[in-house]
């Protein structure tokens, strides 16, 4: 059977008779395997799956007979393929949960279209069901260059309470919006948070600090648990789309072990579409010890199967560590020291992954002072600790990872908040952020992200947009050139970078025989469009263990339903 890139058969996966032949052959495009030792992009021009690997990529003649009478032939049509992107640092778990109810404004040109977003909601949901937009977006992407406000807000939506939240920066809620979440001239500002009031005391419908925005969500009823399964089944086939087949899920803020749920429930089912790894962390400041050491004693690293695993400890391991978004005084105090060093001792002790969310070189300094004891008692090496974020991190501190052995996962927030960072840090600490060329010429393992949903889009083609031009939608300092990675290189951090992280560097992230048969079919060329277009790709046909995931456009015929499917990997 076979399918063209222009054609719309319906094409269905399934094993040669002989139970050696292959399932799918790629063919007619270009196939791109990864970086050579040198760093060099390599091609090929067909590429072979059986049973969820790779087993064969090279030239067409010689992939071609690897086929039988049942082997799906897909032409491409000169579309590139390129391994599956693994998002490093994303927070999907929490955003699965209320993906059914949420409205997202990522990527999306203008204010007034991001308006008529919520108007459609509006129409299709009774008045008094609240409308919210929690991240993701930032007004540098609209061309009104603004957000919206308030009195907009109130006259736009009169019946509905209106929740718009600007990273974590900020919220505007109408006139309905503050009197379903309590806020009255009498309320009290929130632990942490702050009601923003005019000169006479009355709420303007601002909301500042994750005090403020913890006690707004609280006030919108929960997705039901069917609409928990669905909105995580959703974030997962629109990550797809954009040719993500992977993803690290950080854990992080409010990560309570209840909310692992909906994709547990996936799981069971077999209905996952991206691979997922998970970090898990404490929930409550002040029992940290306790809440990690029961994940310590009841669960293991790699727990799970090939579509979802247990990682390890992460992104917060003491509160008194986590400095945000970094762009107010933090310090890391003695008593919290001592915490991180009790916890990450135990974490070493048991040989489990961790991943530390630090932002300010100050708080890098901190933890990596910890990690060096514990370092000369037992090595971190091959553990495969790591940074989250680092930004504005020193060549000192670079060395400091360096020598003990932890990588590094990048995220593109300064394509949100360059300007924000660049006024506290100062404007050559963002060009220079993060020093993408030294933690590369170190050997620091570098894995790219979002950080989505809320401070980022979860669309990968902004982030590798951002890794090679350093470019941002906020009019912020621009990341200098030695800094700004070749198409390759960031494509490799996003796909065998990323897959360092979680030990399997070795079975993904390169498309070359023997791997797992992860890939995207781009519509577009990634190494030859305009720079400013890769933030504007996406995939139109999607395998994970060389189960089609998603399917689009000329592509939309091809399922594997029923044959073909490979297995899980334990």
């Amino acid at each position: 059977m076979s399918i063209s890139a222009r054609g719309h058969k319906v094409a269905r996966l399934g094993a040669g008779t002989d139970g050696r032949s292959a399932d799918l052959v790629l063919r007619g495009g270009a196939i791109y395997q990864g970086v050579d030792a040198g760093g060099a992009p390599r091609f090929a021009e067909a590429l072979a799956v059986r049973d969820g690997d790779i087993v064969g990529v090279g030239a067409t003649r010689t992939v071609e007979a690897l086929a039988g009478p049942r082997t799906v032939m897909v032409d491409l049509d000169g579309r590139t393929v390129v391994p599956g992107l693994n998002d490093s640092h994303l927070h999907m778990v929490r955003g699965g949960l209320t993906w059914t109810d949420e409205v997202f404004w990522y990527e999306t040109p203008s204010l007034e279209q991001a308006l008529d977003l919520l108007d459609e909601r509006a129409r299709r949901v009774p008045a008094g069901t609240w409308l919210k937009v929690v991240g993701g977006w930032h007004p540098g992407q609209f061309a009104e260059r603004r957000s919206p406000g308030g009195a907009e807000l109130t006259r736009r939506f009169p019946d509905h309470p209106v929740y718009v939240q600007l990273l974590y920066e900020e919220a505007v809620l109408n006139a309905a919006g503050l009197r379903a979440a309590g806020i009255t001239r009498d309320a009290p500002d929130p632990d942490r948070g702050e009601f923003v009031r005019d000169p006479d005391g009355e709420p303007t419908g601002t909301v500042r600090g994750i005090g403020a925005f913890l006690h707004c969500l609280a006030h919108m009823p929960a997705p039901s648990r069917a609409d928990q399964i669905r909105g995580t089944a959703n974030l997962m086939a629109a990550l797809n789309a954009w040719g993500v087949t992977a993803a690290i899920d950080a854990g992080g803020l409010g990560m309570s072990p209840d909310m692992y749920e909906p994709l547990f429930a996936l799981w069971r089912d077999g209905a996952m579409t991206v691979r997922t790894r998970l970090y898990v962390g404490p929930l409550t400041r002040g029992t940290e010890h306790q809440e990690l050491m029961g994940w310590l004693r009841h669960t293991r690293p790699g727990f799970g199967d090939g579509w979802l695993r247990h990682l390890g400890i992460g992104e917060i391991t003491i509160f008194g560590c986590h400095d945000l978004e970094g762009l107010t005084d933090f310090v890391v105090d003695d008593t919290s020291r001592r915490q991180l060093d009790a916890v990450c001792r135990e974490i070493a002790a048991r040989r489990w992954p961790l991943h530390m969310h630090a932002v300010l070189d100050d708080t890098i300094s901190a933890v990596l002072d910890v990690w060096e004891a514990i370092d000369r008692d037992r090595p971190l090496a091959g553990l495969r600790w790591s940074l989250a974020h680092a930004e504005p991190i020193s060549p000192r501190n670079l060395d400091r990872v360096a020598a003990l052995g932890c990588g590094i996962a990048v995220q593109d927030r300064m394509v949100y908040r360059a300007t924000d960072s660049a006024a506290v840090w100062g404007a050559d600490a963002v060009r220079g952020g993060p020093p993408l060329r030294d933690i590369l010429e170190r050997g620091i393992p570098l894995g790219a992200g979002t950080d989505s949903t809320r401070v980022a889009s979860p669309n990968p083609w902004v982030s590798l947009w951002w890794l090679v031009s350093g470019n941002t939608f906020d009019d912020g300092p621009r990341r200098i050139e030695r800094h700004r990675l070749t198409r390759a290189e960031a494509l490799d951090a996003y796909t065998t970078g990323s897959a360092w992280f979680s030990l399997e560097e070795s079975e993904r992230g390169r498309l070359d025989a023997g791997m797992m048969a992860d890939l995207a079919v781009l519509a577009d060329d990634y190494f030859s469009v305009p720079e400013d277009a890769i933030r504007h790709l996406g995939s139109d046909l999607t395998l994970v263990d060389g189960r089609v995931v998603h399917a689009a456009g000329a592509f939309a015929g091809i399922s594997d339903e029923g044959a073909g499917a490979g297995r899980s990997r334990t």
